[in-house]
């Protein structure tokens, strides 16, 4: 009997071993069943990129043809009210209000900040290639958009309590983009749109700041509440208007942000959201508030090895060009490019970049040219034409 009892519990053991075994190697198949989903979705996309990389890293030229490409993405939206996705507070049901009642100049494009810099894009575009064939359309949507009365409406909103904050810091540092570009055009219409605009625009610097001294740590995501961000655009638009009090005000607080920064953790870049990268906004920023020697001895602590020969970084990739947040990651591409050239065309030991910033540009450039998803057409023209610009 005692036999009997051993044997027993000596097959039960058995048997809850084999059970066990079996679960994890059930576990580790599904592990591995997902690990080579995603790696096959990588390896696909590198072998696509490679390919091209290796035929167009150095053929990136901006022609008349590209540029009536990138003008026609923004044409198709800025007058396009929806879809719609506003940045909007509801306090009674006055506010209940449609998109161009509210935003009568800046409505289109899906969103009040996308709309903003589709206008900066065509405009950019225009002082480029002022034959673009459809510039008489560009100038006169401008004026329409932009009118003196459509801005007084759009100042009204943005001085409100509700609505005080709404596009905040991202949309007021497109705004300045925009205020700079109008300022720097030599253009019969120029003038007009600089006047109608100004209004906007004194509202934006002020709530500059007053925002930025109450901004007591510095927001460090990959989207739009990024500051370093936006602190670049309003550094640039106060170096071309001369406002040195506003340069200043930008030059300490990038200071006192980011001096004291080191070993960004770019490995850990992009998250899966991400338009912007942390690391390198922040680089942008401090090549242009600090010194060239100033700069290089923080580049050193911040980022060491962006400045080895052989510095390498993945390009992002998207999996769904229908998901207005998946697509972010072409973002990701185009300003890292953007900020790969500046640095390569102003630092002659970081000319390496430039390489890194075309392969970036490449993976994401033909998706949005190519009849892209609405998702990523109403904004990504703009990104791409930033980056062409530093190129």
């Amino acid at each position: 009997m005692k036999v009997i009892r051993i044997l027993f519990v000596f097959i039960l053991l058995t048997a809850c071993k084999d059970s066990t075994v079996e679960k994890t190697q059930e576990v580790e198949k599904d592990t591995l069943s997902e690990k080579s989903v995603q790696d096959t979705l990588e390896e696909k996309t590198i072998e696509k990129s490679d390919d091209k990389e290796k035929t167009e890293v150095d053929s990136i030229s901006f022609t008349i043809e590209m540029a009536e490409n990138l003008a026609k993405l923004p044409l198709d939206c800025i007058q396009v009210e929806y879809p719609n996705k506003l940045d909007h507070v509801i306090s009674s049901s006055s506010n209940l209000q449609e998109p161009k009642e509210l935003h009568p100049a800046f409505y289109g494009c899906f969103d009040w900040h996308s709309s903003v810099h589709g206008h900066w894009a065509l405009i950019r575009l225009l002082k480029e290639f002022s034959e673009l064939s459809q510039a008489e359309e560009i100038k006169e949507k401008l004026l329409e958009n932009i009118s003196k009365q459509n801005i007084a409406k759009e100042v009204y909103y943005f001085s409100t309590t509700e609505h005080k904050n709404s596009e905040r810091p991202y949309g007021w540092a497109w705004l300045l983009k925009l205020a700079e570009e109008i300022h720097t055009w030599d253009d019969e219409i120029a003038q007009t749109l600089e006047n109608n605009l100004q209004p906007l625009t004194d509202l934006m610097v002020n709530n500059f700041k007053e925002f930025l001294p109450k901004l007591t740590k510095p927001i460090r995501v990959g989207e739009h509440q990024n500051t370093a961000f936006a602190l670049v655009f309003v550094y640039d638009y106060a170096e071309s208007v001369n406002n040195k009090d506003l340069k200043d005000l930008v030059k300490f607080w990038a200071k006192s942000y980011y001096l004291h920064d080191k070993n960004c953790p770019i490995d850990y870049e992009p998250g899966g959201f991400d338009f912007l990268s942390p690391c390198l906004e922040e680089i942008d920023i401090m090549q242009r508030v600090l010194s060239e020697k100033e700069f290089k001895s923080w580049l050193k602590k911040f980022m060491p090895e962006i400045i080895e020969s052989d510095f390498d970084l993945k390009v992002g990739k998207v999996s769904d060009r229908e998901d207005g947040k998946l697509v972010h990651l072409d973002g990701v591409n185009f300003s890292r490019a953007w900020v790969f050239y500046d640095l390569a065309n102003k630092h002659e030991d970081l000319k390496h970049l430039k390489t890194l910033g075309d392969k970036h540009f490449n993976q994401s450039f033909k998706d949005i040219i190519n009849d892209d998803s609405y998702m990523g057409s109403h904004w990504l023209g703009s990104f791409a034409l930033y980056a062409l610009e530093k190129r």
